[in-house]
């Protein structure tokens, strides 16, 4: 097979789909791998270490797609990137359609088949392409959201550790998931009082337990969530439904009760955001304000430490990256359950059910547009 790498061009994303490792496994492997050029240079993974593992560098990113079987990315394709489509692709990367009507438009159109990284399944129903960034991003949280909290950058002015006769800062985090355990690590590092507010009660009892009772548990209601909020000097939304569009958590009249300089860190933007007034914004221009509320919604936020970020995912992904190209994208889909669950458009129809919800669209299982 021949696996095509293109320079991501969404907006500061510097990380890219395969590694050096991975392309001299799949060189050894009997493939033929493409890298456009500089393709890994902000990942600090430069041309020439591709070369020398047998991958053909190319200069322009048409000649990448055009020739490849296989397309593996990082983020989801730009509308720049469209015209590349064509119905014998198989698109392999983070897709997140269920906020981006114009992609799955494009997608459909012609009749691409996409694997989305973020709703691919192991054999315990787990997410595994989706964990390693939900770590780095929930990590990062709070090392922007302390950030943002600078007055030079529109915050209160709070230390989230406080100092000695000082009260430390309030961190808030919506979700108990990968992104909020992970975010609770660091906010506690810092010596800030944190709260975590969650649905399931026995993952609010795992989080007691791990967290030694330093975390305070809330269960999820919109009274539960309005008071953590006002106390909040840094609130983290990391709610996730795998595919879909994540739900609004903290309404606009919530936003209005904060303190003023208060900083929202909403991670879930990329699934839609959980916060109600949050909307998508870039590395290149990461807040705005709502009511004196310092917003922070960067859609690839991992992009900010992309060497980590990169080895991080692709850890994870390349094993699946071998599979399809060794077996095919039919014989792959056919032979592994969780593969399946990855696939979100197939031969002109949308095969994943929350996408389909979220842009109410009609929806075909994979196992009956699937030859």
């Amino acid at each position: 097979m021949i696996i095509g790498v293109p320079k991501e061009l969404k907006d500061h994303e510097s990380r890219v789909g395969i590694t050096p490792a991975g392309a001299r496994a799949l060189v050894e492997a009997g493939h033929k791998v493409l890298i456009e050029k500089d393709a890994g240079a902000l990942s600090s993974f430069p041309d020439d270490e591709y070369q020398a593992v047998g991958a053909e560098i190319v200069g322009e990113a048409y000649h990448v797609w055009s020739n490849a079987n296989m397309i593996v990315k990082v983020k989801e394709p730009i509308p720049s990137e469209y015209y590349h489509f064509r119905k014998d692709l198989l698109l392999f990367t983070y897709l997140h359609l269920a906020p981006l009507r114009e992609l799955t438009d494009a997608l459909l159109e012609k009749k691409v088949t996409g694997i989305a990284y973020e709703t691919v399944r192991d054999r315990v129903g787990g997410l595994p392409l989706l964990t390693p960034m939900s770590e780095v991003a929930g990590r990062l949280s709070v090392q922007v959201g302390a950030t943002c909290l600078e007055k030079e950058r529109g915050g209160r002015g709070v230390l989230l550790g406080g100092v000695p006769g000082v009260p430390p800062g309030n961190v808030c985090i919506i979700g108990g998931g990968i992104v909020g355990t992970n975010a609770a690590k660091i906010a506690l590092g810092t010596g800030a009082k944190v709260t975590m507010i969650d649905l399931n009660l026995n993952r609010l009892r795992e989080i007691d337990d791990i967290f030694g009772g330093r975390v305070h548990t809330l269960y999820s209601n919109a009274y539960n969530i309005e008071k953590a909020a006002m106390e909040a000097d840094l609130l983290i939304g990391g709610v996730l439904i795998p595919g879909a569009a994540a739900p609004k958590l903290v309404t606009k009249a919530m936003v209005a009760k904060m303190k003023k300089g208060a900083v929202i860190v909403d991670v879930a933007i990329d699934q839609g955001g959980c916060i109600e007034t949050a909307h998508p914004t870039t590395h290149t221009d990461p807040t705005y304000e709502v009511n004196g509320v310092v917003h922070y919604c960067v859609t690839n936020m991992p992009a900010a430490v992309p060497n980590t970020s990169t080895l991080a995912l692709t850890n994870a992904t390349f094993p699946y990256v071998m599979k399809l190209a060794r077996l095919g994208a039919n014989v792959a889909i056919r032979e592994d359950a969780g593969i399946a669950e990855g696939v979100n458009t197939f031969n002109g129809f949308l095969t994943y059910k929350a996408v389909a919800q979220a842009q109410n669209r009609e929806y075909k299982a994979i196992s009956q547009v699937h030859p």
